[in-house]
């Protein structure tokens, strides 16, 4: 059983790279190594290089990430669609069919539950869930593998 973990482990490793890398190539730069990107990931194509995400962040599938949106425009070419950063901090796990819009500041350490709509931004350590997106718990850690650590008593 440990050397069909270890195996899985060497998989996932390798996989992750390869998305890692085939993201950078499609645009994506402000992605930062360490940054586990899972499969079916919905980021916006029209501005890649507006998403930035942090180190050790884990964005789970289906999440959609936008940085842009149709319906505002660009003051100064009404063709053209209105385009900005949005951001990710360090260390942060977005769940499964998370929605994050454009403009929105997610802090560091922030854990945003499956399904949740982030309408607006984030503060660090905190845990988002709900559509739009709330705060429902403050002060919470997680470790350089997205993991939340909870302290025990003893």
């Amino acid at each position: 059983m440990k050397l069909r973990y270890r195996l899985m482990d060497i998989v996932a490793k390798v996989i992750r790279t390869q998305r890692f890398y085939r993201y950078r190539l499609l645009g994506y730069s402000n992605i930062e190594r360490g940054v586990i990107l899972e499969s079916k990931l919905l980021l916006d194509k029209v501005y890649p290089q507006g998403i930035h995400i942090g180190a050790n962040t884990l964005v789970a599938s289906h999440a959609l990430i936008l940085c842009h949106e149709h319906v505002k425009r660009d003051p100064t070419d009404a063709r053209a669609p209105w385009v900005t950063e949005t951001y990710i901090g360090r260390n942060c796990f977005i769940g499964v069919r998370a929605t994050v819009l454009p403009g929105v500041k997610i802090g560091d350490e922030v854990i945003v539950g499956a399904s949740t709509v982030v309408t607006k931004d984030v503060p660090s350590n905190c845990v988002v869930v709900g559509n739009p997106g709330r705060i429902v718990k403050r002060n919470v850690r997680m470790n350089e593998r997205a993991i939340l650590q909870v302290k025990y008593p003893t």
